[in-house]
């Protein structure tokens, strides 16, 4: 691993990468690796983002391995991509050779198949070969597929100075050390050691006289979500991965759950959005199409549904036709109500915190949405009556119906999420154009039933 360099505040400016651009243009090697030495490999990562494919790939054979397996694992996913598709499986396999195993599981895994075998192939170190094939095994949103096989572990029977004699030949294959794992002879795990614990032990104390048995673990094929639940529940730096006969497998680290929580947060906040797939800002209009198509044409029916609504009592309202000009708050405000109280529920989802019975769930939304009501009506009738001159009947109509759809979109905010989330459906689909889309209908629905009913047309 390439050495952390200080600390300064990087800015990436158009001069710099031009100075790059300069460099490499000339094939000044000397003085590009001078200026590129000066920054840390995310830095650089950054820099490299900004170059095209040529510059990008001639800046990763120049420097060496230990330097650019730590850009690569910085690099945008697509500028990776591009830039492995030029290098030779060797030289990919140099790389990997650098990498601790799960990162370097997560490069391979982004290769086309027959590249996959030719780059493992290539490595040459058969135990660091051996274990990046065993993490290729497991699904990549599983715990196997997040852990490192790097760890430090030592056998309860070991003293403290046998044990720290072996600990320095473990740890030098260890970027930090969390944790010392505590195994039996079938390498079970049974316990861990703190390093304070270990440096004021005595030397000739056995390990499982000051190994602290309570250590929390998760299975291999432990989903992702549960890692991240169990690590924030509890605190943890870094979490033992084990079988179903708790041997240990692994470990998986913090850097590993802030890249889950982010990626998941940016699929939910996408999903909010009523995009299907996950799409970034750069990629090509078909997909981004197909990405934001589909909840576009959902909302598009929606508008149908509640237009053909209208147009049903339209004949009808005669000389209230000015319930007409209240639609849009009508709609707007289901929409609100519906995306608030489905955002605190997926969001109660996602940090396990809901528990309890769905209709104690839901009899709380009822009142709180019954209070939100009244409150709203109350400030719409003294508005559409005292400003806007609507007849004191029509506007007793709007403050009703107001409340029966603030509560209504309520209900269905807290519904459907967790309907969704019982059946092993994302809820974060239930937040944005689908509440949105379902409330609007609903809303104008209820809406002028109330009206007919109150006003008699």
């Amino acid at each position: 691993m390439a050495e952390e360099k200080e600390n300064i505040q990087f800015e990436l400016t158009d001069e710099l990468i031009k100075q790059v651009e300069k460099l490499i243009e000339v094939k000044n090697d000397k003085e590009l690796h001078i200026l590129l030495n000066e920054f840390h490999y995310a830095d650089i990562a950054e820099i490299l983002d900004e170059l095209n494919l040529e510059e990008a790939v001639y800046v990763i054979k120049l420097l060496d391995s230990e330097t650019t397996s730590d850009i690569l694992m910085e690099l945008d996913e697509d500028t990776r991509e591009r830039i492995l598709r030029n290098l030779s499986a060797k030289e990919i396999a140099d790389e990997i050779e650098e990498l601790d195993t799960d990162d370097a599981a997560d490069i391979i895994a982004e290769l086309p198949q027959e590249r996959q075998a030719e780059v493992i192939s290539q490595i040459e170190d058969e135990e660091h070969k051996a274990e990046i094939t065993e993490l290729l095994g497991y699904d990549e949103d599983s715990a196997g597929g997040l852990m490192a096989k790097e760890l430090v572990k030592v056998y309860e029977t070991w003293t403290v100075a046998g044990c720290m004699r072996r600990i320095r030949g473990q740890a030098k294959d260890v970027t930090r050390v969390h944790s010392i794992y505590v195994v039996d002879k079938k390498n079970r795990l049974i316990g861990r050691l703190s390093l304070k614990d270990l440096i004021v032990a005595k030397s000739d104390q056995k390990i499982a006289e000051i190994s602290n048995s309570n250590v929390d673990s998760v299975n291999v094929h432990d989903q992702a979500e549960e890692v991240v639940r169990v690590m924030q529940k509890y605190d943890l730096e870094a979490i033992p991965v084990v079988d179903d006969n708790q041997i240990l497998l692994g470990r998986i680290t913090i850097d590993d759950i802030v890249d889950v929580m982010k990626e998941e947060a940016e699929k939910d906040y996408q999903l909010a959005a009523g995009i299907t797939r996950d799409v970034e800002a750069d990629d090509s209009i078909w997909e981004l199409t197909i990405a934001r198509l589909p909840w576009l044409l959902i909302g598009m029916f929606g508008g149908l549904g509640a237009a053909s609504i209208i147009e049903h009592f339209n004949g009808e309202m005669g000389d209230f036709i000015v319930l007409l000009s209240f639609v849009p708050l009508i709609q707007a405000t289901a929409g609100n109500v519906g995306v608030q109280s489905s955002a605190i529920v997926v969001q109660g989802l996602a940090n396990d915190t809901i528990d309890g019975n769905i209709l104690k769930r839901l009899l709380k939304e009822f009142i709180l949405g019954l209070v939100n009501g009244v409150a709203i009506a109350l400030i719409g009738l003294a508005i559409t009556h005292f400003v806007f001159g609507t007849p004191y009947i029509v506007s007793i109509t709007i403050a009703l119906a107001l409340v029966a759809v603030i509560v209504m979109a309520a209900l269905i905010g807290t519904f459907i999420p967790i309907f969704l989330d019982k059946r092993g459906i994302d809820p974060a689909v239930a937040t944005g154009p689908f509440i949105t889309t379902s409330n609007d209908v609903f809303g104008i629905l209820i809406y002028f039933l109330i009206a007919k009913f109150i006003l008699g047309f």
